[in-house]
């Protein structure tokens, strides 16, 4: 039987609405995507300090015993990669290889991590007296370490294709210029100038942020105008952005750098009600994520931890 338009229309509005009712609701984002989580569950006692990110998944190292913790990023949901050492995983960087490039804190080292198998490609020792080794970065040609408890940064050198060196090739690189070391914690967060030819490193104990000549040490104060990066830790540049994480503040400084690094002009502060102490930050599309170490409370195996995700 022929039906007529009015008719036909009237059945096909009723059909459209029972299978949007019928239907499960997804929240959307920008894009039509799924939304990504706010806020990211970490396993209970994790005390986690420093992220990466890869594609869609996140990796976080723990201060508790260094184990390796990877969240996808559009669920949530993770695992351990790599059993740690059982002393500290605190920066961690990842290349495009899926290596991890791991700051060992009190133990005074280094390892390298296949995110892929969780398998330790290298370690590296860089002291053997009180030290921190707090977090890295990579270069070209390098990936670099802050000692929080020493005036020096270490540098290990890659060969062709990425290779990873030997422990004798490891450089111990002494800070001069500007830069003077007291008591406390020291540099702590590091990333490279917008030109990438230097490196910028934060004193936590100061709030001041220093640019390295990764050649000679010599450090040079950043000319912020008079901005105080109290807490200073975690430090990511985008282009000419500057963000850095001012932990016990809750809060993210954004500054716009010039190119070689040497001054910066703040241009706004992020915070969310869900940072407890964020320590280090990493990127992923139009958004930041940052671990909560929360440091101001007491650590225990049934403390629960997150990592947020705001706008950047």
């Amino acid at each position: 039987m022929m039906l007529g338009t009015g008719i036909r229309l009237a059945i096909t509005a009723l059909a459209t609405g029972l299978v949007a009712t019928m239907a499960p609701a997804v929240t959307q984002a920008h894009g039509g995507h799924p939304a990504l989580p706010d806020v990211i569950q970490l396993p209970d006692g994790f005390r986690p300090e420093g992220i990466a990110i890869r594609g869609r998944t996140a990796y976080f190292g723990s201060l508790a015993d260094g184990d390796l913790y990877a969240a996808d990023l559009r669920t949530g949901k993770g695992k351990v990669i790599s059993e740690g050492p059982g002393t500290p995983s605190v920066g961690l960087k990842i290349d495009r290889r899926g290596r991890l490039f791991v700051a060992g804190g009190t133990a005074g080292n280094a390892r390298v991590v296949d995110s892929r198998t969780g398998r330790v490609l290298a370690g590296y020792q860089f002291a053997n007296g009180a030290s921190f080794v707090n977090d890295v970065v990579l270069t070209r040609h390098t990936a670099w370490f802050t000692d929080s408890q020493n005036p020096v940064l270490y540098g290990l050198p890659l060969g062709r294709h990425g290779k990873l060196p030997a422990q004798s090739a490891v450089v111990t690189l002494q800070l001069s210029g500007d830069y003077v070391h007291g008591a406390g914690f020291n540099l702590n967060g590091i990333t490279t100038t917008p030109d990438g030819k230097a490196l910028l490193a934060v004193q936590s104990s100061t709030g001041l942020l220093f640019r390295i000549d990764p050649r000679t040490g010599v450090a040079k104060l950043v000319d912020l105008g008079g901005y105080a990066l109290t807490n200073g830790d975690g430090l990511l540049t985008i282009g000419r952005k500057l963000y850095v994480v001012q932990n016990q503040l809750n809060k993210i400084a954004v500054f716009t750098l010039n190119r070689g690094g040497t001054a910066g002009v703040g241009v706004k502060t992020i915070t969310d009600p869900d940072f407890d102490v964020p320590t280090t930050v990493a990127r992923f599309g139009a958004w930041l994520y940052l671990p909560n170490a929360r440091f101001s409370t007491p650590p225990t195996p049934q403390t629960t931890y997150t990592a947020v995700r705001v706008s950047r």
